[in-house]
């Protein structure tokens, strides 16, 4: 265990350090190059503004008007039928859209039943399993300027269902309800 802690401390700084090395050796000008790349880093985080903007407004229009906790009182007695815990719902709602918002429902659910609970392990799982489809779709797409993401929508949010559906039976298979 203590090779591999020694290991993984080390091995960014090596591979920079080849990289830095392989770049002077080519007479590539790396200071240049990351300086440039710094600019346009910059640009891409203010053109990606708006559409995290109105992604977040999206979000909280949704947990304030309610219908976050209607549309889990009516899915309530189908879920409890089929052995899933009912506050596991908003994270799965949340985590397509908002990996913070989700990280923070997570962390609720963490501090509210414990981690070693059923329903904290499986919001644990499913935050690893599942990804943040529309946020990536905003963020890389608007960023790139594609406007039909019709499809990528569509396989998006049914990697996020696999991963959900996934995420249930192998937490229940090796943790129990």
């Amino acid at each position: 265990m203590e090779i591999v802690n020694f290991i993984s401390i080390l091995l960014i700084p090596l591979i920079i350090g080849f990289i830095l090395i392989y770049a002077t050796f080519k007479k590539i000008p790396t200071y240049e190059l990351f300086v440039e790349g710094g600019k346009e880093g910059i640009s891409l985080a203010f053109s990606i503004i708006p559409y995290l903007v109105g992604m977040l407004v999206a979000i909280s229009i949704f947990r304030a008007s309610g219908a976050m906790e209607w549309l889990l009182s009516f899915l309530k007695p189908m879920l409890l039928a089929i052995g899933v815990p009912p506050e596991i719902v908003p994270l799965a709602l949340i985590r397509p859209i908002s990996g913070n918002a989700a990280l923070g429902m997570t962390s609720d659910l963490l501090a509210t039943y414990g981690p070693d609970s059923f329903i904290g392990r499986l919001a644990s799982v499913m935050q690893g399993s599942t990804d943040t489809t529309f946020y990536v779709l905003t963020v890389y797409f608007g960023a790139v300027g594609v406007k039909k993401m019709g499809d990528a929508v569509k396989v998006g949010l049914l990697a996020d269902l696999v991963g959900i559906i996934a995420a249930i039976v192998i937490v229940t298979l090796i943790f129990g309800a």
